[in-house]
Order: C-alpha cells, then structure tokens, then sequence
C-alpha cells in the first residue's frame, strides 16, 4: 500500500493521503502503517487513540500541550467534513503566528500530521462529523493551553460567523499573552 505525503506552508506540517481501494462492496484504506510513515517524516511513536463527534458550526480549537506533555497528532475525518486548522506556535520560528487550513472528509480520506510545538483545531462543515486522531502524548489536563480560535493577530479566515465554542476555548488566550510566556521555542529540541 502507498501514502503520498504533501508538505504544507508549515514546516513539518503535512497532509497525508493513503491510498484508498473503493470497489461496489464499499472501500478499505490502510491509515496507519508505522514504518510507511516514519519513512515519510512521521516517525513519533503514538500511544493514545481519541475519536470525538461535532455538530455543523461546533468549532474547537486552538488547542496544544505544553512542552511538560508535548503531543503530536495525526487527525482524520471518518464522518462528515471539518476545516482542520494548524497554528504555528513555536516563538521564534520564521513561519511563528502563520496557519495553514485543510479540509478533511470522509470522501477525501486525508489526514493532517500536527507536529509539536503547533496549535489545533477545527471546525465542523457537515451536518455531523467524527473526528479521529493518534497522539503522541497521554492527554495531560496541567499541561493544556488555548490561543483564542478568533485572535485578531492570527486572523485565521473561518467560513463562519458565529460558530460554537465550548467557554474553554472561547476564554482561550490571545497570540500577543501566549508569546509572553510561549509554551514553545524554536531553538528548542521539541520530542514529538
């Protein structure tokens, strides 16, 4: 089975396309082969599995975990349609403060490596959809942070409005406070 993996504006970024097999039968698609993807640059190794259902308008984001907990992602859309979002959070970095936007489907297939040192979120396109993604860290409740979905610095272009924000993320910091005490540096060697 193949992969074909396309970097983004993003330095470690990537969108990932395995290859599907679609018949009258329906389809089978191999989404994670460890040695396939550490030849393609994913070589951390992933110990936690999370799978979460939105509803059109939910938005989540941005979240990350601290270099205490650090956690790369690998995310997928198996139901439905979301705009994936990735936020360069790494201060210092030429590309610091810059996003990139991804769709992710369940007719596309793709998936979107998140690497550390990068906030995450997204927002539900579909009527409903199921997100699921490996980590490379155990879920770390001291070790969390939020940069507000709608800061004015980052302006990340959303195709909606008003969507709906848990008041966690709508109390998220803004890009300005999360650099006065970044979580992330770029000189730093970061473990994913």
């Amino acid at each position: 089975m193949a992969i074909r993996v396309i970097p983004t504006e993003l330095e470690g970024v990537l969108i990932v396309e395995p290859e599907l097999f679609r018949d009258e039968r329906g389809f089978f698609q191999e989404t994670y082969h460890q040695r396939r993807y550490a030849e393609h640059g994913i070589a951390c190794e992933f110990v936690q599995d999370n799978h979460s259902q939105s509803r059109q308008g939910v938005l989540r984001g941005l979240h990350y975990q601290d270099r205490s907990a650090p956690m790369a992602k690998l995310v997928r859309c198996t139901r439905g349609a979301i705009l994936d979002v990735v936020v360069d959070l790494r201060v210092g970095a030429p590309s610091f403060g810059s996003w990139v936007a991804v769709e992710l489907s369940d007719e596309n297939a793709r998936q979107l490596f998140v690497p550390v040192g990068f906030g995450h979120g997204f927002l539900t396109r579909s009527e409903v959809a199921e997100i699921q993604y490996k980590c490379s860290g155990y879920y770390t409740p001291s070790a969390e942070g939020v940069v507000r979905w709608d800061d004015p610095e980052l302006a990340v272009v959303w195709p909606i409005a008003e969507p709906l924000v848990s008041p966690r993320d709508r109390q998220g910091g803004s890009l300005a406070e999360y650099r006065e005490r970044p979580a992330f540096v770029y000189a730093e060697q970061i473990g994913a």
